[in-house]
């Protein structure tokens, strides 16, 4: 009934939000007699905050229109090039007829990044999407909000999102390196990991050239957060019982099984309160002093923020079962559709893992544990980046990811852009150093 009362008010807060939305405008438009009474700016300012406090937040657009490759500009296109029933794989494909840049733009690396399925929309990465566009061709996952899945297309567990994650990748093809953000790195090890197993008999069958993993729960034994003690201290059954619900009505997905988005947005918030309440009161400030640069920065990040997705209830409880509670990855016990994720099998990919210093969700050293399962990768096609003053956002978001971590990626993915049989697997040394000091 949780999701039944939650829908309620919020119909019945909308008319509300709409009102201080106009309330707002009145107080603050040139035009309007209210806006030159006296506080005229702090009553629309207050009208304003209650609006954004009180509104729906609807999944944002990528909004990538262009990205310059060397010192063209070329236009970008989104592309949907394969569509599943729980999310699309998404393309963003570059345009241009200048007569330099366009060789240059085809022999660029290919690279998937496979978004979180967590809570927020995979437009969470457009930073990381725009910066990896100036020197790769980019696909993406979309991750589809559950709640929007009608109940007739069958359920979603963490072995999809494997299967998922292994169709993407033949998709694209033997060139591709994969990029994993957070949560998926665990089940991107595991389709990877198939992969390599199968192509010890299926001549047919390949790995990524490269596995960039970022910020993910690989062995979340490691350094816990209050992420990973709340899913290693409650049990199964408590989270089936108190954190699932059925999708109401109104949606196409009516009926279904889902962990709903706004009990994770909670969840998101309880973690921080004091800063989000300290940014609601610096956007109040901001627009009193008419300071409109910062109050859209403000809009921007919480449009983003506030936005979140129901995540299927099978997948959910499967990746608190398989990577919180039995940590099935690392005990080197987890099967998938009845075989067995063997990461040791990976041998022809280079391996980078990427930590923040100051991650909050996923603990120091819980990603960098990839590389004791990936045994079968040489030393030398194995990196690792810790990055100062990074909190979990700033390893793919923000000014450290665009001026500290792209750049090691791209030259990281660039040093192994070739065929691992016809190089031996051998990257360039200076590469090499330049990613260990990282």
């Amino acid at each position: 009934m949780l999701y039944q009362w939650y829908e309620t008010q919020r119909a019945m807060m909308s008319p509300f939000a709409e009102f201080a939305s106009a309330s707002a405008k009145l107080y603050s438009h040139p035009l309007s007699p209210f806006a030159h009474v006296p506080m005229s700016q702090r009553v629309s300012a207050g009208f304003d905050l209650l609006h954004r406090l009180a509104k729906e937040y609807e999944k944002p657009e990528f909004g990538i229109t262009s990205a310059t490759v060397g010192d063209v500009e070329v236009a970008v296109q989104e592309q949907v090039a394969l569509v599943k029933p729980f999310c699309r794989l998404l393309r963003f494909k570059r345009f241009t007829d200048d007569p330099q840049a366009l060789p240059r733009m085809k022999a660029q690396p290919t690279v998937l990044v496979v978004a979180p399925l967590s809570g927020h929309h995979s437009t969470l990465l457009r930073d990381t999407v725009k910066s990896l566009l100036h020197d790769h061709k980019v696909y993406v996952t979309d991750w589809t909000d559950a709640r929007m899945v009608p109940t007739d297309r069958g359920a979603f567990h963490l072995d999809d999102y494997v299967a998922y994650v292994q169709e993407f990748i033949r998709h694209i093809g033997r060139k591709v390196h994969v990029i994993s953000v957070c949560q998926p790195t665990v089940p991107v090890l595991a389709a990877v990991s198939l992969m390599a197993t199968a192509s010890k008999s299926d001549p047919n069958e390949f790995t990524p050239r490269t596995l960039t993993m970022m910020g993910g729960p690989i062995d979340a034994r490691k350094s816990p957060t209050a992420v990973n003690n709340l899913a290693m201290n409650k049990s199964h059954a408590w989270f089936e019982a108190n954190v699932i619900f059925r999708v109401p009505q109104n949606y196409p997905g009516a009926g279904r099984r889902v962990y709903p988005g706004f009990l994770q947005h909670s969840g998101f918030v309880a973690m921080n309160p004091d800063r989000h309440l300290s940014s609601h009161y610096d956007y109040f400030r901001d627009l009193i002093r008419g300071d409109d640069d910062s109050a859209e920065a403000h809009r921007q990040f919480y449009d983003e923020y506030n936005a979140v997705l129901d995540m299927p209830a099978e997948y959910y409880l499967d990746t608190i079962k398989t990577v919180f509670q039995d940590f099935a990855l690392v005990n080197g016990t987890w099967r998938v559709r009845g075989e067995l994720v063997r990461p040791q099998d990976i041998t022809t990919s280079a391996l980078l893992t990427i930590e923040g210093e100051l991650d909050d969700i996923s603990g120091a050293g819980q990603t960098k544990a990839a590389h004791g399962l990936c045994s079968g990768i040489p030393a030398a096609r194995q990196f690792h980046i810790d990055v100062p003053g990074a909190g979990h956002y700033g390893i793919f978001s923000g000014r450290r990811w665009r001026e500290k971590v792209c750049p090691e990626v791209r030259d990281f993915i660039a040093a192994h852009d070739t065929d691992r049989r016809a190089t031996n697997g051998v990257a360039s040394a200076s590469s090499a150093r330049r990613l260990a000091r990282a």
